[in-house]
Parts: structure tokens; C-alpha cells; sequence
């Protein structure tokens, strides 16, 4: 089952200019900051796991052979704020995205 525009499109609102999204493989991929923060698979969203977990957030893998993400409970989506400042803080402890390599000749 992939996840539905219709979740994507609230997830994205509450965030309030957080964080974009991008489609792959039937599922959406949350980025901040260039760097990617979440994903969003069967209408769940998934954390990376950075600094102390937020909570009552369990730990479990997105999909079949992922790392463990925090899994976000749809009723915290709620509260966009704070929701907006977990995905601005997972990509402030994240690296910064390696440049992309020049492919031309």
C-alpha cells in the first residue's frame, strides 16, 4: 500500500515550510535542509533517530531492512510547531549533504 497525496499534502502544511517532499518508489522521502529527515511509508511517518528520542516515539524500521526510525504517531502531527521544530533539529544533528559529483566532460 503507498502512501496517499492527501497525507502528504497535510504532513507538508503542519510542517509549515519545513520540509519538502519527494516521491520514490510509491512512498516519500521528507527532506530539510537538503538533508533527508523522515519518510513517510503506508501513510506512517518515520524519524531518523538523532539525539534523545521525543516522547512515547518507538523504534522501529520503516520498511523490510531499514534501520530503526522513530515512528511519529499521527496525533502528533497535530501540533505543526513542534512537529516543524523535531524535523529542523533531526537535520541540524544530521551531516551535511555531499556535493553532487560534476558528471559532464
Amino acid at each position: 500500500m503507498a502512501t496517499s497525496a492527501a497525507t502528504i499534502a497535510f504532513l507538508l502544511e503542519q510542517a509549515a515550510g519545513a520540509v519538502t517532499a519527494r516521491k520514490m518508489f510509491g512512498e516519500y522521502a521528507l527532506y530539510c535542509d537538503g538533508r533527508v529527515v523522515g519518510l513517510v511509508c503506508d501513510d506512517v511517518l518515520f524519524v531518523k533517530p538523532v539525539g534523545a528520542a521525543p516522547p512515547a516515539m518507538e523504534m522501529c524500521p520503516p520498511y523490510k531492512g531499514a534501520k530503526p526510525h522513530w515512528r511519529i504517531p499521527p496525533d502528533a502531527w497535530e501540533d505543526g510547531t513542534t512537529l516543524a521544530a523535531l524535523l529542523r533539529r533531526v537535520a541540524a544533528a544530521l551531516p551535511p549533504p555531499k556535493p553532487k559529483r560534476n558528471t559532464s566532460r
